[in-house]
């Protein structure tokens, strides 16, 4: 064999290794390539699902899980236009959402948490508590200034100041707002009247800010005001957290016990769907402005290969996942919602055929 031939034998098999060691690299030298899922929606639960990722991601390093906390209602409108392959919402999708969207839509409760009254009040450092009727009249612009008479009747014992309130509410759609009014509508037929429900709400007052860490921003930075976040936001701005009367009659701080209490209170109205409410629940220790939130995403799935990574991690999400929930202020899911949950995820398809 000439020298010509070997050295052109050589080439070829260099290139063929080249080649076999790229296909390698590529398919993450196991047989299967990097998958790529994208999400987007409520920012109640972003902190935990950041953590979630960031985890996951240390287990699976073929799979890349990117989140935009970009508020339920966003996340719902683009789950519908089918441009993420999950959203999320912490309020369910209404009957008319779902039935518009191209394919049947399933609702996995991730998590539990609550949504907050923070104030930012100076002069002022004990939590303050409110009443239901209080916190609907600030919001519908009634009850103007701190020093109230019915705030002060809330408030025993403590100097308020005569300034102005200042309400700060979501300028987007939020899971949170959707929460937070359902909870005034069931409290104050005033509010159900003239505002009612919903995750856009018309405001009758107050300034906006967008997403949970709009809303905090906003009250840390702005004296006298007052505004609506979920738990997690409040504490790591080290912001006051208000005691709110249940529907026991008893002032609740917001607590993942609290919310717990909630949870169990409203486990027997809980759906087949697992669509529910729990806000204003029964219960001495309930804290009544509390939330499931949930991924959303499609029963049956058009590729299957990201949706056997989608139903891995929502398995691992509601198992391992759980154990980052506290630390962040969130309360784990209880073992019979879990277990529904996993009825849930087991119905998911891709081309007929079950992923789990």
């Amino acid at each position: 064999m000439s020298v010509s031939k070997r050295s052109f034998q050589l080439v070829a098999w260099v290139v063929v290794l080249a080649f076999a060691f790229v296909s390698l690299a590529c398919n993450g030298g196991g047989g299967s390539g990097t998958v790529s899922l994208q999400g987007a929606g409520a920012t109640f639960p972003n902190p935990l699902y950041q953590k979630w990722l960031s985890e996951y991601s240390k287990l699976h390093a073929n799979v890349r899980i990117d989140y935009q906390s970009i508020g339920s209602g966003g996340g719902i409108k683009q789950l519908k236009e089918q441009t993420v392959d999950f959203g999320a919402s912490d309020a369910p999708m209404k009957d008319d959402d779902l039935k518009s969207a191209p394919g049947e839509v399933l609702h996995i409760p991730t998590v539990l948490g609550a949504v907050v009254i923070t104030y930012n009040l100076q002069g002022i450092d004990q939590a303050l508590r409110f009443s239901p009727e209080v916190v609907a009249d600030i919001f519908l612009g009634k009850i103007k200034k701190w020093n109230d008479p019915k705030i002060a009747a809330d408030n025993p014992g403590v100097t308020l100041p005569a300034n102005d309130i200042t309400v700060v509410h979501r300028s987007d759609g939020s899971g949170t707002s959707a929460v937070f009014t359902d909870y005034l509508s069931k409290v104050s037929s005033e509010w159900k009247e003239k505002v009612g429900s919903g995750t856009s709400p018309s405001w009758p007052i107050g300034i906006g800010g967008k997403g949970n860490e709009g809303v905090t921003g906003q009250v840390k930075n702005t004296p006298n005001t007052i505004g609506y976040v979920e738990l997690a936001y409040a504490v790591q701005n080290k912001l006051p957290v208000a005691q709110i009367k249940n529907a026991s009659g008893n002032f609740v701080t917001p607590s993942i016990d609290a919310v717990t209490a909630a949870a169990s209170a409203s486990a027997a109205n809980t759906p087949e769907d697992l669509r529910v409410s729990i806000t204003n629940a029964a219960g001495a220790q309930a804290y009544p402005i509390s939330s499931y939130t949930y991924i959303l995403l499609y029963k049956e799935q058009k590729d299957a290969t990201k949706g056997k990574a989608l139903v891995d991690f929502l398995w691992w999400g509601i198992h391992d996942g759980e154990q980052f929930a506290k630390e962040l202020q969130y309360a784990p899911l209880p073992a019979d919602i879990i277990r529904r949950a996993e009825g849930k995820i087991s119905l998911i398809t891709a081309g007929g055929k079950a992923l789990r």
